[in-house]
């Protein structure tokens, strides 16, 4: 006669106990509640991110038309209507829970509302710094005078 070393179970037993099940769904609570009081996943950093990033990409198209046409290019940023423009071209508009502060050489400013930038046909510019704020996060936006480079990051 042989002996089993382990116990026999009864088809249809495997699974989860009722205890477990309670435990899962305890900790999936705990989770959710930890989740939904950090607010909206970080709504507002990735709309100063996305903001910072589409005002870089226009300084960026500024200066290679600059290059291109053979012309200065401006950039003009309307900090009253929350709105940026190349040239002439249609503004785009800045989310309006965002400040926006600028930082322009002497003389490329007007009436406190309206900042300009300069690209010029050499790839320079008259340079500057943009920043972005929506009350958590910071970005900046600067701007190199000398050979017209953009760059985005974190003004923390």
């Amino acid at each position: 006669m042989t002996w089993r070393s382990e116990p026999c179970r009864r088809p249809g037993t495997a699974g989860f106990t009722l205890i477990e099940m309670i435990v899962v769904l305890a900790i999936l609570g705990l989770v959710l509640a930890m989740v939904a009081a950090r607010g909206p996943l970080g709504l507002h950093t990735l709309t100063a991110r996305a903001a910072a990033n589409e005002l870089a990409a226009g300084f960026r198209t500024a200066r290679s038309r600059a290059v291109s046409e053979n012309r200065a290019i401006e950039v003009s940023i309307d900090l009253s209507a929350h709105s940026w423009r190349i040239g002439a071209d249609r503004p785009t508009a800045l989310p309006r829970g965002l400040d926006i502060a600028v930082l322009t050489v002497a003389g490329q400013s007007v009436n406190g509302t309206l900042a300009d930038f300069q690209f010029l046909p050499d790839g320079s510019s008259t340079g500057g710094r943009v920043e972005l704020r929506d009350g958590r996060r910071r970005m900046k936006i600067g701007i190199d005078w000398l050979n017209g480079r953009v760059s985005v990051g974190d003004a923390n």
